[in-house]
């Protein structure tokens, strides 16, 4: 009768742990989406704070199940000698070490994340306000700046335009490369056809022929408006 109490009490706890193992990977895929954002904030934002909190609630309440788990297998004599219960709180166990570490690794990389936004951050407004600070002490060195950043972008744009000519001036030598390669295949069918005997007097035939069909089929065409302008 306890090996069966055991037993059962052993499969709800297990189940828990691993409910808590899911809830877990869904927290790491929240948490961890905070240090790629685009715009990191100077401090961690109420959602952050809260997440990083419920992380590590649920690794306390696996903790707590798993050291249930084990006194459990210890007190009961029937589950201390299964070698699959063994190894199943062995790897609750290490499954939540693993996770306190990718929680400490993932609080690192949000800490430099943000750090170095905020260098950033910093450094673009140092050098705004040496420049505002600039231009309100010597207006001269400020036009200087303007201008050459003015000589930059019109450089950029001529630098486009000659890209954008040369790319053209590439498929107009691709057009005439092809125009060249189309004529000399024409030559040579020319050629071919001239030195294949009578090859010219059949296609004159034809010619003659065509030209023959059209004068009478044209002619058939005038006589029957004629006629159809007679009647008419």
């Amino acid at each position: 009768m306890a090996g069966n109490t055991g037993n059962s009490g052993w499969t709800q706890l297990r189940q828990q742990a691993r409910t808590l193992e899911s809830q877990t990977e869904t927290l790491f895929h929240t948490y961890s989406q905070f240090s790629t954002a685009a715009n990191i904030p100077p401090k961690p934002t109420e959602e952050e704070r809260s997440t990083e909190a419920k992380l590590q609630e649920v690794l306390d309440k696996r903790e707590t199940v798993i050291t249930q788990l084990g006194r459990l297998l210890d007190s009961d004599p029937t589950l201390t000698s299964s070698a699959l219960k063994q190894n199943n709180l062995s790897l609750l166990r290490e499954k939540l070490a693993e996770h306190r570490r990718d929680l400490s690794r993932l609080r690192t990389a949000l800490s430099q994340a943000r750090d170095r936004a905020n260098l950033l951050s910093n450094v673009r407004s140092d050098i705004d306000e040496y420049r505002s600070q600039q231009q309100l002490q010597n207006p001269e060195a400020a036009e200087a700046d303007y201008m050459l950043g003015e000589r930059a972008r019109i450089d950029n744009s001529h630098n486009m335009a000659d890209s954008v000519l040369s790319q053209a001036y590439a498929v107009q030598d691709s057009f005439n490369l092809q125009r060249e390669t189309l004529a000399s295949i024409n030559r040579r069918i020319t050629l071919a056809a001239s030195q294949v005997p009578g090859i010219n007097s059949i296609i004159g035939r034809i010619s003659a022929k065509k030209r023959r069909d059209g004068i009478i089929m044209g002619t058939f065409i005038a006589f029957c408006f004629l006629l159809f302008w007679w009647f008419l």
